[in-house]
């Protein structure tokens, strides 16, 4: 869930279409000529090259230091909330449901054998 606030923020797009490349069901890494960057346009896949097409704030072409400056401060108050609130929300709801829920569900895999010795 960190990982996917981050990718939204800075690359404007969710996790899994930062890594498959294919956003709204369609796989055109740097032909949107938008501001979503996918991994595959990073590495050189579609027509803009190795490190992709990017469009500018007036429809022109930008690089891709500008286009991350522009999508972090578009994202920034929901990336920074998600980097920050995920993780408290972890802790919380695992110690809240920890004895109603997890120890009595522990017990049971392992009274049937399906417990995970490290």
């Amino acid at each position: 869930m960190v990982a996917n606030s981050v990718t939204q923020g800075m690359f404007n797009t969710n996790l899994v279409e930062f890594f498959t490349g294919r956003i709204n069901g369609k796989y055109k890494p740097g032909a949107d000529g938008s501001q979503n960057l996918t991994l595959p346009e990073l590495l050189g896949a579609g027509p803009g090259g190795f490190g992709g097409n990017y469009a500018g704030t007036v429809g022109r072409y930008d690089n891709l230091s500008n286009t991350l400056m522009t999508n972090f401060k578009a994202n920034a108050v929901p990336m920074i909330a998600g980097v920050i609130l995920i993780p408290i929300a972890a802790g919380v709801v695992s110690k809240v449901l920890r004895k109603p829920v997890i120890l009595p569900a522990n017990r049971m895999l392992k009274s049937v054998g399906l417990d995970v010795k490290v």
